[in-house]
C-alpha cells in the first residue's frame, strides 16, 4: 500500500474512535450504554440494521459466490425472497409485542414467561451462535486486510480485535448506530469505486455481463425437495428464509437491542420497514461487484494465480490489491473496515448486554455506576473471546458467507419457536421448552455433522418444527408463574418441574450443544 492509502486508513480509524468518544459524553448508566437512552431516531436504526448486514463478510463472500463458487451465481438473489414475508410478520406480530416490554435483553421475556432456566438456556444459545459468527466476521475482515497490509493473518486478526474492543467499549449502542450511518455511505461508495475500476478493466458493464457464465445468470433454481446440500433450491430459500429472517430480525439480540433503543413501538416498526426496503438494493450492489470482478478474474492470469481454489473469498481482496490505484485502494479498504466495524461493534455490545442482564446483574448491588463499569468489562471480555474464535474460522467453509449462515440456521429455528410459543400459548411450560430447544438445535447439528444432503436453509424449518413438537409433547403439570423479588431477579416456579430437574435439563442441553459444536 502507498503512503496515501495508509493516510486514508489512519484518518478513518482515528475519526471513528473520536466519534465514539464524542457520542459517549453524558453516558451515565447501562441504559445509555446499551440502548442510547431509548432516544435513537428510527431512520438511523433502520440504516444501522442494513449496515450490520453489510459486513465485511458480504463485501468479500457474496461477490465470490457470484463469480467463483461452484453452483453459485445470481442465484444468491433467492436469499432475498423471504425478506418481505418475514418483515410483514415482524411488523404485525413480533416487534410491537416485544418493544412494548421495554427490554434490554430480549431473553428477559423468556425468563418472565418460562422461568430462569429457559431464559438463560436461550441466552447461552445466542452467545454460542453469535460468538462463533462474530469470530468468523473477524476472520473475514482479516482475510481482506492481510494481503493489503502485508501482514500475517494472525497479526491482522489481533489488530481488528483490538480496534473493535476499543471502539465498542467507549461508545456503546449510540456509537454503534450513529457510526453505522456514516459507515453505510463508505460501504456503498467503496463498492461503487471497485465496480467502476473493474468495468474499466474489461471494457464496461456489458462486457462484464457477457463474461459471466450462462449457468451463473439463473436467478432462481426451481428445485423441489430438500436440495443436495450444494445447489440453491428456490423453495429452501423461500420457506427456510422466512424462518431465518423472522428469527434474526425479530429475536436475535444484536438486532432487537437496537429496536429497543427507539422511542416507541411504532418507531421500532418503522426501523424494521426501512431496513427491509434498503436490503435488496444493497444486495444488488454486491452482486454487481461479483459480476464485475469475476469478469476481471476470467481475463487476468495474475488474478487467477492470486486466488487459491480453497480460499475463494480472496477474490475481492486480491482484486483491490492488484488493480486499484493509490488513494482509491485506501478508500475501499476504509469501506471494508467500515463494513467490519458495523457488524462487530453491535455483536460485541449485544453479547455484553445479554451477559450483564441475564447473568451478572442479579449478583450486583443496585447502582448505575457499577453496572456501567461491569458492562464495559464484559464488552472487553467478549471482544477478546471473539478474537480468539477468529483464529479457527478459516477451515469452516469455502466462502465465509455460507459458514456464518450455516451457524445461524442451526440455531434460528429453535429460537423463533420459543418466542412464538411464549406469545401465543400457555400450554408449553419451562421444562418442555428447554427440552424442545435442546432437541431442535441437536437435530440441526446432527444433520450438519453427519453431512446429510439437506440444504442449510431447511435447517431453520427443521429446528423450529422439532422444537415445537418436543415442547408440546413434554408432560405438563400445573402452571408456570414468574415472580420478581426485591433483588430484581425473575424466578420461575413450575409445578411438576423442580429447580433441580430444570437445572439438569438446562445443563444437559447446553452440554450437548457444546459437545457438538466442539466436535465440528
Amino acid at each position: 500500500m502507498a503512503s496515501l492509502d495508509w493516510l486514508v486508513l489512519a484518518v478513518y480509524l482515528g475519526g471513528m474512535i473520536a466519534l465514539s468518544i464524542w457520542l459517549a459524553r453524558g453516558q451515565a448508566d447501562d441504559a445509555d450504554y446499551y440502548l442510547g437512552g431509548r432516544r435513537i431516531a428510527w431512520w438511523m436504526v433502520g440504516i444501522s440494521i442494513v449496515a450490520t448486514q453489510s459486513s465485511a463478510i458480504s463485501f468479500v463472500s457474496i461477490p465470490a459466490f457470484v463469480a467463483l463458487r461452484p453452483g453459485g451465481g445470481l442465484s444468491w438473489l433467492q436469499y432475498e425472497l423471504a425478506v418481505p414475508l418475514a418483515m410483514l410478520f415482524l411488523l404485525l406480530f413480533l416487534v410491537p409485542r416485544l418493544r412494548r416490554r421495554n427490554l434490554v435483553s430480549v431473553f428477559e421475556f423468556l425468563t418472565e414467561r418460562f422461568g430462569v432456566g429457559t431464559g438463560r438456556l436461550l441466552a447461552v444459545v445466542f452467545m454460542l451462535s453469535r460468538g462463533l459468527a462474530t469470530g468468523i466476521g473477524v476472520y473475514a475482515t482479516a482475510l481482506v486486510l492481510s494481503p493489503m497490509l502485508g501482514w500475517h493473518l494472525p497479526a491482522t486478526i489481533l489488530l481488528i480485535g483490538v480496534v473493535a474492543i476499543i471502539y465498542d467499549t467507549i461508545g456503546g449502542m449510540k456509537a454503534v448506530v450513529v457510526s453505522d450511518v456514516v459507515q453505510m455511505a463508505l460501504i456503498v461508495g467503496g463498492a461503487g469505486l471497485a465496480i467502476a475500476v473493474a468495468w474499466g478493466e474489461v471494457g464496461g458493464a456489458g462486457a462484464a455481463w457477457a463474461a459471466l457464465g450462462e449457468e451463473r445468470r439463473t436467478a432462481a433454481q426451481w428445485a423441489s425437495g430438500l436440495g443436495d446440500g450444494a445447489t440453491v433450491p428456490f423453495w429452501a430459500y423461500l420457506v427456510g428464509g422466512f424462518f431465518l429472517y423472522a428469527s434474526y430480525y425479530g429475536t436475535d439480540q444484536s438486532q432487537v437491542q437496537r429496536l429497543m433503543a427507539t422511542a416507541s413501538p411504532r418507531e421500532a416498526q418503522r426501523a424494521v420497514l426501512l431496513g427491509g426496503v434498503l436490503r435488496l438494493p444493497l444486495t444488488l450492489v454486491y452482486l454487481t461487484l461479483g459480476v464485475a470482478v469475476g469478469a476481471v478474474f476470467q481475463a487476468s492470469p495474475e488474478l487467477q494465480a492470486a486466488v487459491p481454489a480453497d480460499k475463494l473469498d480472496a477474490l475481492v481482496p486480491q482484486f483491490i490489491l492488484l488493480y486499484l490505484p493509490a488513494g482509491v485502494k485506501g478508500l475501499v479498504l476504509a469501506a471494508i473496515l467500515a463494513a467490519a466495524m458495523s457488524s462487530l461493534d453491535s455483536a460485541i455490545n449485544s453479547l455484553s448486554a445479554v451477559t450483564m442482564r441475564d447473568f451478572v446483574e442479579p449478583w450486583l448491588r443496585p447502582g448505575d455506576a457499577a453496572r456501567l463499569r461491569w458492562g464495559k468489562i464484559t464488552t472487553v471480555a467478549w471482544g477478546a473471546l471473539v478474537t480468539a474464535m477468529a483464529f479457527g474460522a478459516g477451515s469452516i467453509d469455502r466462502t465465509v458467507i455460507e459458514a456464518i449462515n450455516k451457524i445461524g440456521s442451526a440455531f434460528y429455528g429453535p429460537v423463533l419457536a420459543t418466542f412464538v410459543l411464549g406469545l401465543v400459548t400457555k400450554r408449553v411450560r419451562g421444562g418442555g421448552m428447554m427440552a424442545g430447544v435442546a432437541a431442535g438445535v441437536g437435530a440441526n447439528l446432527t444433520v450438519w455433522l453427519a453431512g446429510w444432503p439437506i440444504h442449510w436453509m431447511w435447517w431453520n424449518v427443521l429446528g423450529c418444527a422439532v422444537t415445537t413438537v418436543v415442547a408440546f409433547a413434554w408432560p405438563t403439570r400445573g402452571a408456570t408463574a414468574a415472580v420478581r423479588p426485591t433483588g430484581g431477579e425473575v424466578v420461575a416456579v413450575e409445578a411438576g418441574v423442580s429447580r433441580r430437574n430444570a437445572g439438569l435439563i438446562l445443563g444437559g442441553g447446553f452440554l450437548f450443544t457444546l459437545i457438538l459444536v466442539l466436535a465440528f
